[in-house]
């Protein structure tokens, strides 16, 4: 067995071969190990079991150590093997952690710190949205980005006077769009949020380049028979129509204008289509605009004679 020098109440200071088995209470969990397995490595344990530090031990011969034993397991096979797998659960991989800095076990803290670390890359937002703290910082960032920007700027305490009664509806549809938006194209466009900016209240803007390509404000301002009114507006297609045009900045050399005009709304309205009857209506004022010089002569003609 191993030697105990007694010195004082239930302290003792242990000495004995590699081989010889120790009992050890760890906060109530019981193990039993090898002085060698605890010796092993340069920690407190070696301290504790090479005779340089006295052990607090109970009337049954157990060794007290005032700690959660939940981990000391995990300890123990570290000591012995040199590695170990590590627990999933983040809450209980810092438990390790704290414990392994307690028995000054530096390769397991080192261990325990790379996979915090991973863990932590591992649950980063796929999409994130900033919020503005500053015009600086909205110049920084759309500066800085090689991605397209779409910013919304919503501040309801801008007014100055009272709602029409489906503008907080429509804030509130505004916003819902943005999310949309944002889980939708996080991976092609920055979208950013703006709540202390300028006095708009709902108002989105698009930038590519660097540069300001588009606004859309939705507010307004109405008038009624005894006060002026803010009108929020939801114009949902002209968002659409902007954030579908933002993405063609993608392209560092920058959009096809021929594209752009292709995609927008205000240049389609120019290349009018026909249904069948307008194309009807269309070719007989076409006929008659190719038969009315003859009637003319013919009119002209009758008259004469």
């Amino acid at each position: 067995m191993y030697a105990v020098e007694m010195s004082g109440d239930h302290k003792t200071v242990i000495h004995g071969n590699p081989n010889q088995y120790v009992k050890l209470n760890v906060g109530g969990s019981l193990h039993y190990t090898t002085i060698g397995t605890l010796t092993k490595h340069d920690n407190m344990l070696r301290a504790m079991f090479s005779g340089r530090m006295e052990v607090l031990t109970d009337s049954e011969g157990w060794i007290l150590i005032d700690r959660c034993g939940k981990h000391f397991g995990t300890i123990l096979n570290f000591l012995r093997d040199g590695s170990v797998p590590l627990p999933d659960n983040p809450c209980e991989l810092v438990e390790l952690l704290h414990e392994a800095k307690y028995y000054l076990i530096q390769e397991l803290v080192d261990a325990c710190e790379s996979a915090l670390k991973k863990k932590e890359k591992d649950v980063e937002p796929i999409c994130r949205v900033p919020l503005i703290t500053s015009l600086r910082e909205e110049q920084l960032l759309i500066s800085s980005t090689s991605k397209p920007v779409v910013k919304l700027l919503i501040n309801r305490h801008n007014n100055k006077y009272s709602y029409t009664s489906t503008s907080d509806d429509n804030l509130l549809k505004n916003i819902e769009l943005f999310d949309k938006l944002s889980l939708r194209f996080s991976g092609r466009v920055l979208f950013i949020k703006d709540v202390i900016g300028s006095n708009e209240i709902c108002c989105w803007s698009f930038h590519g380049h660097g540069k300001k390509i588009a606004e859309v404000c939705c507010t307004s301002i109405v008038y009624a028979t005894d006060k002026k009114h803010t009108k929020v507006e939801f114009p949902e297609a002209r968002i659409y129509e902007e954030t579908l045009n933002i993405l063609l900045y993608e392209n560092r050399n920058g959009p096809d204008m021929e594209l752009m005009q292709a995609t927008s709304t205000r240049g389609a309205v120019a290349m009018t289509t026909y249904t069948s009857d307008d194309e009807d209506d269309h070719r007989r004022s076409s006929v008659c605009t190719r038969e009315a010089p003859h009637l003319g002569r013919l009119r002209s003609n009758k008259h004469q004679t």
